[in-house]
């Protein structure tokens, strides 16, 4: 089983447009599944990494992280997956194995570091890992999961990111009948969020700077929708025990740390390229926590694409082709999609 060298669509610098190139997948080692790629979500942090927001970009890139495809090859020590088999890959396809997080099932916070989907280093070929804008993708099987048979497969993509970032804090915080949950931002995280908190059992606080979503916020679940920019909507909103903010573009926190009541908890999952400046009095002032939390692990991937399944939770997308990506990405830099992009991988 030789390396194998497939169709992709990446960029070669931070102001280069994508196109399409050739990359090597490697050869199908014991213990890895070789999928073809029918769906993948665009997510906001292709955006930062295709334009080298963190400084951590290594081009040539490949982005895409929100892949679902179907098993072609498995290795011969595979047990979990047989050829033919839908499956999901998201953000980490491999971590050390041998820390306490990870022998905890919490690869997500693994010591020594775990290895993303797409522009880490590629311990086995060289290089770096070229994610799923591509035809295939080969993976160790213990870094995939089981895809549900979803009506319309495509909106399940983005649960391999969106979905989990949003489940993790959700879950790791005791979501559920009684709590009363804020969420922060409309966007590809937000309106995920909204949905699963709800179906948790939370009375769910939707806040956005955009009055014309407040009908969107109800549709998708929101008990209450607080437009930020009314001082009168921000006065009268009641106390909540977490805020989920999803906001990837610098904002004031300190609005929302006031919204919280005694021990409640702001949980940042957004990935603003700027530092959030955080007011002492507003931290400190009935034992408020702001915390974050890193996507979720392969476990809570699992879980929350049987979670959505059984709920009927599907992200909102719109479909494109391959060859409107450059376009879609233009798009989403101006927050100009409802609510993810999904690439039709079959228009490579």
């Amino acid at each position: 089983m030789a390396p194998k060298k497939v169709k992709a669509y990446g960029t070669d610098g931070a102001t280069l447009p994508l196109h399409q190139m050739e990359i090597t997948r490697r050869k199908l080692m014991k213990n890895d599944i070789e999928m073809e790629m029918l769906y993948c979500g665009i997510c906001h942090s292709d955006l930062h990494m295709i334009h080298n927001d963190w400084n951590s970009t290594i081009f040539p890139i490949v982005p895409g992280h929100e892949m679902i495809g179907r098993i072609t090859r498995i290795g011969e020590d595979v047990t979990k997956f047989k050829v033919g088999d839908l499956a999901g890959i998201g953000c980490i396809v491999d971590s050390c194995g041998h820390c306490e997080e990870c022998k905890q099932g919490d690869e997500q916070h693994c010591v020594k570091g775990y290895t993303l989907s797409f522009n880490d280093p590629d311990p086995i070929l060289g290089g770096t890992q070229f994610g799923g804008f591509s035809q295939l993708y080969v993976c160790k099987e213990d870094y995939v999961v089981k895809v549900p048979p979803f009506e319309k497969l495509a909106t399940a993509a983005p649960l391999l990111c969106a979905g989990v970032t949003v489940y993790s804090p959700l879950k790791h915080w005791n979501v559920g009948p009684g709590k009363e949950v804020g969420v922060l931002g409309i966007g590809g995280l937000g309106h995920m969020a909204i949905q699963i908190a709800k179906a948790m059992g939370a009375s769910v606080t939707v806040f956005t700077t955009s009055p014309s979503k407040r009908n969107d916020a109800l549709k998708l679940g929101a008990h209450r929708v607080v437009v930020s920019t009314n001082k009168d909507d921000m006065k009268t909103c009641p106390k909540l025990d977490l805020i989920l903010d999803t906001v990837s573009a610098e904002h004031n926190v300190n609005y929302y740390l006031r919204k919280l009541k005694t021990d409640g908890t702001l949980v940042l999952v957004g990935l603003p390229a700027e530092p959030l400046k955080v007011q002492a009095f507003d931290l400190i002032k009935n034992r408020k926590s702001f915390s974050g939390s890193n996507i979720g692990s392969i476990a809570e991937t699992q879980e929350v694409l049987d979670f959505c399944f059984e709920y009927n939770i599907v992200a909102q997308c719109e479909m494109i082709r391959m060859d409107q990506v450059n376009k879609a990405f233009e798009r989403l830099e101006h927050n100009d999609v409802k609510y993810r992009f999904v690439i039709d991988m079959s228009t490579l």
